[in-house]
């Protein structure tokens, strides 16, 4: 694995880029669990007053430090100009001002009481955007301002520097991948990973997504400068269109799920993330509300139009917040008792807030979604898959109520049911996918299986995207695909049952690491043991590529076990 560095390259006319490069990866978070590293991208323009964009975390401290005095003097340094305020980037900053008292901090006014908090010992000078306001760099460089705001981001500010056509979107546009290439040339290759970034980070803020988008729209950009990963030149109007088209498809949903939180210190909002992407990868649309900044309204509406509702909260000093208290007398006052509900947080010593959650909702006669998720101290990649399946099972409760209330209704005999029935009569082989990943490991019954190559020698799996193993299917990782033998149906039933999240599938099984180290299932009829080379988003599946590497017949004399349905509607 590659050191951490930092790479600079001129951008345009005045500006540069400091990329902060780590191919490892950097959080255990949901939306860096691809493992592809990032980016952390930081701006610099230098006309008649000089301007420093979003210096990195304290992973990079020392090495931007470096880097960044190599190329100018930081006590030349007029603005810093923060597209969102976290405490991690306060060492940064610190170490800056120490060499540079006399800096300007430019940001929106959440921004400017965060910035307060993470540097409360020092002497700041803050120029606070409240509007849409403009800041004069000389030589044509005049910076205009965006208020992004989302409630993972309430601060969040753009900027739009006219000269260069250049839009400085923080978190938005971005990806977590780490490479040698500046620019987005061969865009396509990137799809995945901003689709899943965009999954992770924008789909549970829908509506304020969208909403930035039109603010942004009014900037004639040619290039997205963006927080993280390669920034987008080539591919920016197909971004922007399937940004629109993603968050079209997030507004379609049936159903919704409001996930309401605060976080002390990041690892409540780092479970409320995990959650709601397992929400969004079965289809089912989120709101997600940071309490510490949300108004009354916004809570009450966004519960009385949701199904369901999850709430999390940190333990502080053995009690819930004020914000996590006041939106629970929101959420009991307007939520009628239909509703599913579920409770989760993070705590030090003890976690008595999640207790009261938990005891408020079954004493109002709430139905519980999954079991409350207690985390002490910070999040593994476990504790994320956990939540995600918990988020994933709790949309699914809601989408089987809303299919039992549709058929209720009468129906007639249409196209669309005989073209089911026909589809059904398709036959395909019984197997089942295993895989490991780290500390992760998953599996699932499939029989959309089909081979699609013969040089390499490659195959097609249909994963539903509300799969728990779909999250570990990316280009890149390995599986064994384990072709079942006809005459041993238990092997079926084991992964035909729906499984707890981060209940273990192979319980009971015979199993071996195979060379690509996933399981392999001994009793199978064959195996190959595959990498994923590719997958294309197909309604409410991934159609994944994956190329076969190796293999082997187990028994020369069995017969392969095949699926029989009656309708196309099931998988």
């Amino acid at each position: 694995m590659k050191a951490k560095d930092v790479q600079v390259f001129p951008i345009t006319t005045n500006t540069r880029v400091l990329r902060s490069r780590t191919w490892d990866r950097l959080k255990f978070e949901i939306e860096y669990a691809l493992q592809h590293g990032t980016t952390a991208n930081t701006y610099l323009i230098q006309a008649d007053k000089i301007a420093l964009f979003d210096p990195p975390g304290e992973s990079f401290t020392d090495i931007f430090l470096s880097a960044l005095q190599e190329r100018i003097d930081p006590k030349t340094i007029d603005y810093i100009i923060l597209g969102h305020v976290n405490p991690n980037r306060g060492v940064t900053l610190k170490e800056l001002l120490k060499i540079a008292p006399q800096i300007t901090f430019v940001t929106s006014n959440p921004g400017a009481i965060s910035l307060k908090k993470i540097l409360e010992d020092q002497t700041l000078n803050i120029k606070v955007i409240k509007t849409e306001e403009t800041l004069d760099l000389g030589q044509g460089h005049v910076l205009e301002f965006i208020l992004t705001p989302s409630p993972r981001w309430p601060d969040q500010l753009c900027t739009y520097d006219p000269k260069t056509a250049i839009l400085y979107t923080d978190k938005l546009f971005g990806a977590h991948v780490c490479g040698d290439q500046v620019l987005d040339e061969g865009w396509n290759i990137y799809r995945e990973d901003r689709r899943y970034y965009f999954d992770c980070l924008m789909a549970p803020h829908a509506t304020q997504t969208e909403s930035a988008l039109e603010k942004l729209s009014t900037k004639p950009a040619q290039l997205y400068a963006t927080g993280h990963g390669p920034l987008v030149r080539y591919g920016l109007t197909e971004l922007t269109s399937s940004y629109k088209e993603w968050l079209k498809q997030q507004k379609a949903s049936k159903s919704s799920v409001a996930v309401l939180y605060a976080s002390a210190y990041g690892s409540t909002a780092t479970l409320a993330s995990a959650i709601a992407r397992g929400v969004t990868k079965a289809g089912v649309a989120v709101e997600s509300i940071n309490c510490e900044f949300a108004e009354p309204d916004e809570i009450k509406a966004a519960v009385a139009k949701a199904e369901g509702f999850i709430m999390g909260s940190p333990t502080l000093g053995g009690h819930a917040p004020t914000p996590v208290q006041t939106a629970l007398g929101i959420v009991l006052a307007t939520a009628d008792k239909t509703k599913l509900s579920a409770a989760f947080g993070s705590y030090g010593w003890s976690g008595e807030a999640i207790d009261l959650l938990e005891q408020k909702f079954k004493d109002a006669g709430y139905r519980q979604g999954f079991e409350p998720i207690r985390v002490k101290f910070k999040p593994t990649d476990s504790t994320l898959k956990y939540c995600e399946e918990a988020g994933t099972d709790f949309a699914q409760i809601l989408k089987r109520q809303q299919k039992k209330r549709t058929l209720k209704q009468p129906t007639a005999d249409s196209q669309a049911d005989r073209t089911e029935q026909a589809v059904g009569r398709i036959v395909g082989s019984l197997c089942v996918v295993t895989t490991q990943k780290g500390e992760l490991s998953s599996a699932m019954l499939a029989s959309w299986v089909s081979q699609a190559t013969f040089n390499p020698p490659g195959l097609t799996i249909s994963v539903a995207k509300e799969r728990a193993i779909e999250s570990i299917m990316h280009a890149g990782d390995s599986f064994v695909l384990n072709i079942l033998p006809d005459e041993k149906p238990q092997l079926q039933k084991q992964f035909t049952k729906n499984y707890k999240p981060g209940e273990d599938r192979f319980e009971g099984i015979e199993t071996e690491e195979a060379e690509n180290g996933c399981p392999l299932l001994k009793d199978s009829l064959a195996y190959l043991e595959c990498r994923v080379n590719n997958r294309m988003e197909c309604g409410d599946h991934w159609v994944v590529y994956a190329v076969a590497e190796r293999g082997q017949v187990l028994d020369d004399e069995g017969v392969t076990a095949v699926h029989h349905r009656k309708s196309g509607s099931f998988y």
